[in-house]
């Protein structure tokens, strides 16, 4: 069976697990939400109403306002690949996305989450 290309899975399907896998370790939807407008550029609201539309994981990240530059700092493995030596742009972002929810799963303060 192939493998499902991630950058053309809908939006709306995979940010709920995101935020369901935070969730689950007791941290909120308002984290998730914080730390990826924090890498996007988008608003909270912008979030939110594209988690209502049509749009792809891909274009999600494709069409963000404004990639933080500071998430070349996320380091690290998640899936047992290392972030920064993720040769795929496209996927290295989604792996970002990825690596930071994973460390509010895991407790880590939001400060430094977010590379301050």
């Amino acid at each position: 069976m192939p493998r499902a290309d991630v950058s053309q899975m809908p939006f709306a399907k995979l940010y709920p697990l995101l935020v369901g896998k935070a969730e689950k370790k007791g941290r909120s939807r308002e984290e998730v939400d914080q730390v990826t407008a924090w890498l996007t550029g988008y608003t909270v609201e912008e979030i939110a109403r594209l988690e209502r539309s049509q749009i792809s994981y891909g274009d999600f990240f494709r069409e963000a306002p404004a990639m933080n530059p500071n998430r070349t700092l996320i380091t690290g493995k998640v899936c047992g690949i290392r972030v920064e030596e993720i040769e795929d742009p496209l996927m290295r972002e989604f792996r970002y996305l990825d690596k930071l929810v994973d460390e509010l799963a895991k407790g880590r303060a939001m400060e430094r989450i977010l590379r301050k």
